[in-house]
């Protein structure tokens, strides 16, 4: 039988028994299990404007400058896009000092499942783009899409189309789909993860 095993775990792929998400490592308070899609349930978890996905902040950073916050970010946005959940083309294609705008695009692996013989993940694909004032900045994470299964029979989902109310949450909204729910929790959680690290680093003295 061990023999078997580990020539099955030969033939997964390259990186399957590493992967996890990163970011989720800090450890959380336990969440009571009845509750635990309470703030996925919420009415427009996942916003929209103008018919599209966008999670949007503005995040407060009183004692900065425009010059100061651009730096900042920017400099985590060139962090974020070498991390290693990063996969292919993932940048930071805009840096305009000038306007003090920025602009980066995503292709990172999100992973739902990671256990010794099963790794269930998708390619998550989105953009940040922040503009930077005095004592504030304007974030946005848009253009969100997902290339799941890729292994096998791969699917391409939009946000729009998958993640929202109308596609993730019962009508009653008492829980969430088994497939397109799994997407919309991590893409929340992501999303909060991201927005809490900028507001942490813009707000450090």
């Amino acid at each position: 039988m061990k023999k078997y095993l580990i020539a099955f775990m030969l033939a997964l792929p390259l990186g399957m028994t590493a992967q996890d998400n990163t970011w989720e490592r800090v450890e959380t308070e336990p969440v009571q299990k009845e509750n635990r899609d309470a703030k996925y349930l919420v009415k427009d978890a996942v916003p929209e404007i103008d018919g599209k996905v966008c999670f949007h902040q503005t995040i407060e950073a009183p004692s900065k400058t425009a010059d100061q916050i651009f730096d900042i970010l920017r400099n985590q946005l060139e962090k974020m896009v070498n991390e290693p959940n990063q996969i292919e083309n993932s940048i930071v294609a805009l840096a305009d000092a000038e306007k003090h705008e920025l602009g980066a695009a995503f292709h990172e692996w999100l992973v739902f499942k990671n256990a010794a013989l099963a790794l269930d993940r998708t390619k998550f694909n989105f953009q940040i783009i922040a503009k930077c004032e005095d004592g504030k900045a304007d974030v946005k994470l848009t253009r969100i899409s997902y290339d799941y299964d890729t292994n096998r029979k791969p699917i391409h989902y939009v946000a729009e189309e998958w993640i929202t109310d109308k596609y993730a949450v019962n009508k009653k909204h008492t829980k969430l789909y088994p497939i397109s729910g799994k997407f919309r929790r991590k893409t929340i959680d992501r999303a909060n993860f991201i927005f809490n690290k900028f507001s942490t680093l813009l707000n450090e003295k």
